[in-house]
């Protein structure tokens, strides 16, 4: 078994309602043993267009190797009608590999930890939640400029 954490984002349609289906959609997927969820945050879009996204992280304890882990993600994105017409454009799903135990790779296809979760409170403050040993103070310090705020739903 294997402890993973996916940083789940939207800005498009019905966000709340899209993340609340990733989250049903991992939680009942057979190599999914467990899922946590954080709550969800309001951010602006760092590096990104479009209006505000909502984000979150969730924890997973699975079954399922790296790839097939971003796999599946991306076959969710895809059932929520993600399209990619350019860098960082705005979007119905975003799931996101951020930690996969203590793994670190990177190769074309993957990489883990996600090279930029580090730079983003929309991940820190959702990630915070489910694994304070896993965000220092210093981290925050190096976002407190980006706004997030807890959502209530």
């Amino acid at each position: 078994m294997h402890r993973a954490y996916v940083g789940l984002g939207a800005n498009l349609g019905d966000a709340v309602a899209t993340l609340s289906q990733a989250i049903q959609d991992l939680q009942a997927h057979p190599k999914v043993l467990s899922l946590r969820a954080s709550s969800f945050y309001a951010s602006t879009p760092v590096e990104a267009d479009g209006p505000d996204f909502v984000n979150a992280v969730v924890e997973l304890d699975t079954t399922l190797p790296p790839y097939e882990l971003l796999a599946t993600l991306q076959q969710l994105e895809h059932s929520a009608g993600r399209q990619r017409p350019y860098p960082n454009a705005p979007r119905t799903l975003d799931l996101d590999v951020l930690l996969y135990d203590d793994l670190h790779m990177a190769d074309a296809k993957l990489t883990i930890p996600h090279p930029r979760m580090w730079q983003r409170a929309f991940v820190l403050w959702p990630l915070q939640e489910l694994a304070p040993d896993r965000v220092s103070t210093d981290h925050f310090a190096a976002v407190a400029s980006q706004r997030v705020d807890k959502m209530r739903c």
